[in-house]
């Protein structure tokens, strides 16, 4: 059975910087896509980072790129995300997802890549 546990959330000022982690379960990831999304209230999920775990090519959304960025540790099956100048517009509930490879990367900023989904973690940027 395939978990993914989200930490790492919490209350930052403008210019902050946090770290999400996703603690992955279950399976092996190598053959994997494993990605970031967030979703405010009322609005759609959007897509803001992905990593495919075997070669660790990258993939952002423009709104994110230069300040955060994805990574992952084999050797504890966890996957990061490092969110730097956080502004008061990247408040929302962040999401680890993950998906089997195939294809290309950049189709990967779609929800429906992913087969699982994390909790979700609360990220509060004060201004």
């Amino acid at each position: 059975q395939v978990q993914l546990v989200e930490s790492g959330g919490g209350l930052v000022q403008a210019g902050d910087s946090l770290r999400l982690s996703c603690a992955a379960s279950g399976r092996t990831f190598s053959g994997y896509v494993m990605g970031w999304f967030r979703q405010a209230p009322g609005k759609e999920r959007e897509f803001v980072a992905a990593i495919r775990w075997s070669t660790a090519v990258t993939l952002y959304a423009d709104s994110v790129k230069g300040r955060f960025t994805i990574s992952g540790d084999n050797a504890k099956n966890t996957l990061y995300l490092q969110m730097n100048s956080l502004k008061p517009e990247d408040t929302t509930v962040y999401y680890c997802a993950a998906g089997p490879y195939y294809g290309s990367i950049y189709s990967y900023s779609r929800q429906e890549r992913y087969d699982y989904w994390g909790q979700g973690t609360q990220v509060t940027v004060s201004s």
